[in-house]
C-alpha cells in the first residue's frame, strides 16, 4: 500500500520525500542541527524549499559542515568567496545575516546552555501539535520566536520564516492528518 504523505511533498522529488518522510516535523534537541535548519531557513526566506534541500550539500560545505563557531568568524574574505559560490544562494545580504545569527546563535547558547533550551523553552518543551488540516503560514507562537530573535540581533528571522523553521525542527507537528508520518507521530506520543 502507498504511503500518504503532505500534500506539499512532490513525490517524484526523492529528496523530497526523503525530507518529508525522515526530518520535517521531527524534534530536534541537537544545537547542531537546529543551527543547520535555522541557516537553511533564513536562506530559503523568498525562494522554495525544493531549492535549498538541492543545494544543501554545497551549503554544508561552504558553511564549515555548519559550524556556528566557525561561521560566526567569517570575515569579507570569506564572504567574498561565499558570493562567487555559484553552488549556494549568493545574497549578500543573506550571507551577511548568516554570520551574525551565528554570533547570536552562540550567545543564545552562553545565556541557556543551548539553544535547544532557548528554542523548546517558547512550549515549555511540548510540541505544538495542529489539531486540522488548516495550516498557517504564521502563528502567535511564530510571532513571539521571531520577536525575540530580532531584539537579539538576528536576521532574516521574520515570523513566517520561523513558522517554517518550527515546523521542520518538529516543534511544531503540521504533518496533514492523513500523513502517515502524523499517524506515526500520534503513536509515539500515545505509548
Amino acid at each position: 500500500m502507498e504511503k500518504k504523505r503532505c500534500i506539499w511533498v512532490d513525490e517524484t522529488s526523492p529528496v523530497y520525500v526523503k525530507y518529508h518522510d525522515d526530518e520535517w516535523g521531527v524534534p530536534v534537541y541537537d544545537d547542531e542541527k537546529l543551527y543547520e535548519m535555522l541557516l537553511l531557513e533564513t536562506f530559503q526566506a523568498g525562494l522554495s524549499w525544493i531549492t535549498i534541500l538541492r543545494k544543501r550539500e554545497a551549503f554544508r560545505q561552504a558553511f564549515d559542515g555548519f559550524d556556528a563557531e566557525k561561521v560566526a568568524c567569517y570575515g569579507e574574505e570569506k564572504l567574498k568567496a561565499l558570493m562567487e559560490n555559484a553552488d549556494i544562494i549568493r545574497n549578500r545580504k543573506k550571507l551577511e545575516a548568516a554570520v551574525k545569527n551565528a554570533r547570536v546563535f552562540l550567545e543564545i547558547q552562553r545565556e541557556f546552555g543551548s539553544f535547544s533550551r532557548y528554542l523548546w523553552g517558547f512550549t515549555n518543551n511540548e510540541v505544538i501539535v495542529s489539531r486540522d488540516d488548516s495550516f498557517p503560514v504564521k502563528t502567535e507562537l511564530s510571532d513571539r520566536v521571531s520577536k525575540d530573535m530580532k531584539k537579539r540581533g538576528m536576521a532574516f528571522v521574520g515570523s513566517v520564516t520561523i513558522y517554517s523553521y518550527l515546523q521542520a525542527v518538529g516543534v511544531v507537528n503540521d504533518h496533514e492528518l492523513s500523513c502517515f508520518c502524523r499517524k506515526a507521530t500520534e503513536k509515539k506520543q500515545e505509548e
